[in-house]
């Protein structure tokens, strides 16, 4: 519980940071990801949210409607937040995700979200990659990008980006090339 206390006194803080870009799509993905990151019913990690023109689209393959429903309830009451499009899975007893769950402790899951951050901010700084069509996860140092891309050398510039940022350990692709 106290764990979960400074987890959440941290994301706090990390809110604040973002104040200054909260309106921005990136800012109300970052605000939503947050607070998903400290409530206790969402697995957060499960979820990936894209934000465009202040509309939030939640997708993954989670544990129970509760979390779904928590989870949309979060990103409806965030600041900024002009629609969200629900396309949230509820996993029935038989299926499984292929994305680990590790249990992690509070630094764990904040080094990972500070990876996550830096990995983020380089693929949307990079002009030759778009990346806001790209979610990034991070668990224990291993990188997850998903998304799509416009063609192989965006592909390989977003891994490049992600290999060469300070704490990655791996880098998983699940990236789809997508003509036209």
């Amino acid at each position: 519980m106290k764990s979960r206390t400074i987890l959440v006194a941290l994301l706090a803080a990390v809110v604040c940071l973002m104040i200054s870009c909260a309106q921005t799509d990136t800012g109300i993905t970052m605000k939503v990801k947050a607070k998903m990151a400290a409530d206790s019913t969402v697995k957060a990690s499960q979820i990936q949210v894209d934000t465009k023109n202040k509309v939030v689209t939640l997708t993954g393959d989670i544990d129970s409607q509760e979390a779904k429903n928590r989870a949309l309830e979060l990103a409806r009451n965030t600041d900024g937040v002009v629609d969200v499009v629900d396309m949230i899975a509820v996993r029935t007893a038989g299926n499984a995700g292929d994305a680990p769950e590790p249990d992690r402790s509070v630094g764990e899951v904040i080094d990972d979200a500070g990876i996550t951050m830096k990995v983020k901010a380089k693929l949307l700084s990079d002009d030759g990659v778009k990346g806001t069509r790209i979610d990034v996860d991070t668990r224990e140092g291993v990188v997850y990008l998903t998304g799509k891309v416009n063609s192989e050398a965006e592909k390989n510039k977003a891994v490049q980006l992600a290999k060469e940022t300070k704490g990655v350990k791996d880098v998983q692709v699940n990236l789809a090339i997508e003509k036209g």
